[in-house]
């Protein structure tokens, strides 16, 4: 390939772009591969596991959008707030076919972040799980919808899908879906504190996932072992979308376990997965307690945190399988950047590969915008046609993630070399990356503000060899009163997911800050990783 001169990865289009929907993909896959099984359940023993064949998932899915006409009409919003299960991915695709868009929501989620996203997504109606972690999901649902004022024409139990679609389908004439209309709204946090939908298009999704698909060499021999969660791109529209375009084969456990993984993998003979850092240590651990029949496994996909080289190495040998990392955000529908199956493990490990076709990739200097010579770190941006529509019902928010030249701002610092390889050097926005999972402190902050014995608060990235990072608190109590971090931790599990509780506790008299306030967390992990912080310890 021809080396690059300055930090920018020009548009490639060794691969094409077609007008496809999320609907269509899956009525072409049917056309071309009905018989073979395109969805296998992967939580039950194996000889009751259901299957569905392309043309039977397709039957399904049409008869589900023709119920939801009969409830809802073409552009309504409908959540999905559930753990992975068949019956997600089935009305995933019924809402393509019948026109409406799907809003994802995390499971673990309170009664009132999922209040929030009903109300600012105006969602029309909810399908949800009978529980999730102990949580009943209904009783959550009726609380969310008493205390933040949403407006649903119904609340559908995804147990209860088929009886839903024997009694409304009538028989309703499915509509003909423009690709460029929206499909979906997910839901990302952001420093303010407040989750943002981004509103992303069938054109964008559908094409950004056949290109990871073909990036990554798959085919239709492909069994997927897909453990990403539903709710995140990396699960309804890299694995759902992805696979179908291609004629593989998924298989959807409903959570990862280290144990029950292997299992598929030597039981339905699983060639293709995913897993962010922390899985495959867990899942090398337990290879090594109970060894697996895992010759058929050939690749494995990960991301959503740098991949050290040991695991890159160990993984790869161990298994015996290709690793590949990917580098995306929910706002560019999500892939920007790949390694492919033939780079060696310094750039697998090290760097987050190059840019995927159709796309262009700059480094840019925050202040001025300018693009950065080589190897020097800057802000990723991204241009094409993976870039979401905008947040929705968000336009200051879209207006400083999109500027007007149609590059999106992903508030990573990232450098890239001559061969367009790009490494992440740190973060603009202020993340926690704890076992892939964004985790924002802003939004841990204010809940922890709102505790009578809390004067201040900072949330930070704490350094962990197994989780990447871990969320730690540092807080400084008012005069008269007090709070243990068990009390704290309790005060905050019952208001958020449970990810983002902090499972370390620090309480100072004082939290270092700059001469205009503004607290300064650098600090706080450089107290960590000296051990000034211990003392601290609550």
């Amino acid at each position: 390939m021809k080396l690059l001169t300055e930090s920018y990865w020009p548009l490639a289009d060794d691969l094409p772009l077609l007008e496809t929907s999320c609907g269509e993909v899956l009525r072409a896959a049917a056309a071309a591969h009905g018989e073979r099984v395109a969805l296998v359940e992967g939580q039950a023993e194996p000889a009751s596991r259901r299957r569905w064949t392309y043309a039977a998932l397709l039957d399904e899915a049409e008869c589900c959008a023709r119920a939801l006409l009969n409830v809802f009409k073409p552009g309504d919003h409908i959540a999905v707030w559930a753990g992975n299960n068949p019956e997600w991915v089935i009305v995933q695709y019924g809402l393509a076919l019948a026109g409406m868009v799907l809003v994802t929501v995390n499971p673990a989620y309170r009664a009132h972040e999922l209040g929030y996203v009903l109300r600012q997504s105006r969602a029309r109606g909810v399908f949800h799980g009978r529980d999730y972690r102990g949580l009943d999901m209904r009783a959550l649902v009726d609380e969310a919808v008493r205390d933040e004022g949403s407006q649903l024409a119904a609340v559908v139990c995804l147990d209860e899908l088929h009886a839903f679609v024997a009694s409304n389908d009538k028989g309703a004439a499915l509509p003909t879906v423009n690709p460029r209309q929206p499909c979906m709204i997910q839901y990302t946090s952001g420093t303010t504190g407040q989750p943002k939908g981004a509103l992303l298009n069938h054109y964008s999704v559908t094409n950004n996932s056949r290109i990871m698909a073909l990036v990554k060499a798959l085919d239709g021999s492909t069994i997927n072992l897909a453990v990403a969660p539903l709710f995140h791109t990396a699960g309804c529209v890299g694995n759902v979308l992805g696979m179908a375009q291609i004629g593989a084969t998924l298989v959807q456990p409903a959570a990862f376990d280290a144990e029950s993984m292997l299992d598929l993998i030597e039981q339905e003979r699983v060639t293709y997965t995913f897993g962010v850092p922390t899985m495959l240590i867990a899942l090398l651990a337990a290879q090594a307690r109970k060894p697996r029949n895992l010759a058929t496994l050939k690749t494995v996909f990960s991301g959503a945190t740098i991949v050290p080289m040991e695991v890159v190495r160990q993984v790869e040998e161990q298994f015996g399988v290709t690793l590949i990392i990917g580098y995306g955000q929910t706002e560019t529908s999500p892939a920007i950047t790949h390694t492919r199956p033939h780079d060696n493990a310094v750039d697998k490990s090290e760097t987050i590969g190059q840019p995927i076709p159709q796309i262009e990739v700059k480094i840019v200097d925050p202040a001025s915008g300018a693009t950065l010579p080589l190897d020097t770190p800057g802000e990723l941006c991204t241009r094409g046609f993976l870039v979401m529509m905008g947040y929705f019902d968000m336009p200051e928010a879209t207006n400083a993630t999109i500027d007007a030249d149609g590059w999106l701002h992903t508030g990573d610092l990232c450098s890239m070399d001559a061969r367009g390889f790009c490494r992440v050097t740190g973060r603009l926005k202020d993340m926690i990356i704890r076992g892939g999972e964004n985790i924002y402190p802003r939004e841990i902050e204010e809940v922890l503000y709102t505790h009578p014995a809390v004067a201040e608060v900072a949330v930070v990235g704490l350094p962990d060899d197994y989780w990447g990072e871990q969320v730690g608190a540092v807080v400084s109590f008012k005069s008269a009163a007090q709070a243990s971090g068990e009390a704290l931790r309790a005060y905050v599990a019952a208001r958020l997911a449970r990810h983002k509780v902090p499972s370390q506790w620090y309480a100072l008299p004082a939290i270092p800050a700059t001469a205009s306030g503004k607290l300064q967390k650098f600090k706080l992990v450089e107290m960590f990783r000296g051990g000034e912080l211990e003392a601290a310890k609550i």
